[in-house]
C-alpha cells in the first residue's frame, strides 16, 4: 500500500489533503512539531511523525517507508513573520525535504507552491503557468520565497526527483484555523470589515477541491509541471458581497480608486515601520489594487475539475467557525 507524507499536515491545506488521501484508501503519515495543534487531524486515522522541514534529520526519520511526499508546510500568513523566517521555512526547508526525499527512495513529491510564485501580465490578461516571476521581490517576499522554493524542485527533478508543482490561487474553506485567507468571513460576521474596497480581484478556490487536486496530482500529474488551482475570479467588491450573503449580513460595498489604496498603503506601512500593530499590510493593500486572474484550465482538464461553489464554500466556513466558538 501507498504511504503518503504530509508535511504541515495539522494546517489548513494539510489537513484536508491528509483527509482525501485517506479517503482515497492511502495510509498517511502527518509531519508536525511537537506543539502543533491538532484540531484539525483529531479524528484522522493516520500516523504522526514529529519533526520540522528545517531538521533534516527529522525528516528522513518521517519519511522512512514513504512513497509519495507532499510538502505542504510554509509560512503562509507573511504577513505576520518577518522575511528571514519566511525564506527560511519556504526556501530552505524545501530544499531539506527534497533531499530528504531523494535519500529516503520517496517515488513523487507533490509541492504545494502559491499562484504569487507566478509573475503577472501587463495587458491584464489572465496568467497561466507559463509566465514567469516578475515581481519585485520586496512587494511580495512570500511570492519570491515560493519561487526560489520551485527552482530548488527543478534542481530536483533534474537530479531525477519526480516533482510536480501545484499553485493554488486564493484558499477559502472550513478548518483556517489560522484565519488566512478565510478570515474575511469571521470579520464579516463580526462586523469589522469597512464597506469600502480596492478596485483589483483574485481568483477563489476551497480547500477541498486543492486537496483533490493534490491526490490527482500524485495519482496522474505529469513530472516537472506546474498547475494553477483556482475555481472562480472574483473582484474585491463581489468577494465581499458574497460573504456578507453568506453570514447574513446587508451591506453597500464602495470601491476606493487605486490611488487612495496606495496613499493608505503608504501610511500602514510606516506605522508598521515604527512598531505600531495594524490588522493591515502595506505590500498586501498594493496588491490588492491589481486584478490577480488565473488562467486555470490545465489543472481542470488534467487533475479535475473544481465542484465547489464559492457561495457554499463561504457559507460553510462561516458555520465551521460557529461550529468551533470564534463565532
Amino acid at each position: 500500500m501507498i504511504t503518503a507524507l504530509v508535511t504541515g499536515g495539522t494546517g489548513f491545506v494539510g489537513s484536508h489533503v491528509a483527509r482525501a488521501l485517506l479517503a482515497r484508501g492511502y495510509r498517511v503519515r502527518i509531519l508536525r512539531r511537537a506543539s502543533s495543534r491538532l484540531d484539525l487531524v483529531a479524528d484522522l486515522d493516520c500516523e504522526h511523525a514529529i519533526g520540522d522541514v528545517l531538521d533534516y534529520d527529522s525528516l528522513l526519520a518521517a519519511m522512512q517507508g514513504v512513497t509519495w511526499v507532499f510538502h505542504v508546510a510554509a509560512v503562509a500568513d507573511y504577513w505576520r513573520n518577518d522575511p528571514g523566517r519566511i525564506y527560511a521555512v519556504n526556501v530552505d526547508g524545501t530544499r531539506n525535504v527534497l533531499r530528504a526525499a531523494e535519500a529516503s527512495g520517496v517515488r513523487r513529491v507533490i509541492f504545494t507552491s502559491s499562484a504569487a510564485a507566478v509573475g503577472y501580465r501587463p495587458d491584464l490578461r489572465a496568467v497561466d503557468e507559463s509566465v514567469r516571476f516578475n515581481w519585485d521581490q520586496h512587494l511580495t517576499p512570500y511570492g519570491h520565497s515560493k519561487f526560489l522554493a520551485e527552482a530548488e524542485v527543478y534542481r530536483a527533478i533534474r537530479r531525477g526527483l519526480d516533482c510536480v508543482i501545484l499553485n493554488p490561487t486564493v484558499i477559502i474553506g472550513p478548518g483556517d484555523l489560522n484565519q488566512i485567507s478565510s478570515s474575511v468571513v469571521l470579520e464579516m460576521a463580526r462586523g469589522h470589515v469597512p464597506p469600502t474596497v480596492p478596485p483589483g480581484g483574485v481568483t477563489v478556490i476551497d480547500v477541498r477541491d486543492v486537496a483533490a487536486a493534490h491526490v490527482a496530482a500524485a495519482e496522474r500529474g505529469r513530472t516537472g509541471e506546474r498547475y494553477l488551482l483556482g475555481a472562480v475570479d472574483l473582484t474585491h467588491k463581489a468577494w465581499l458581497r458574497l460573504t456578507a450573503e453568506a453570514v447574513g449580513r446587508r451591506m453597500g460595498v464602495v470601491s476606493l480608486p487605486a490611488w487612495l489604496v496606495m496613499v493608505v498603503a503608504w501610511v500602514a506601512a510606516g506605522l508598521r515601520a515604527v512598531g505600531v500593530a495594524l490588522p493591515i499590510e502595506g505590500n498586501q493593500l498594493r496588491l490588492s489594487t491589481r486584478m490577480m486572474f488565473f488562467n486555470c484550465q490545465k489543472a481542470w482538464r488534467e487533475l479535475g475539475a473544481p465542484q465547489i461553489p464559492i457561495r457554499q464554500s463561504l457559507r460553510e466556513t462561516y458555520e465551521w467557525y460557529k461550529a468551533h466558538g470564534e463565532l
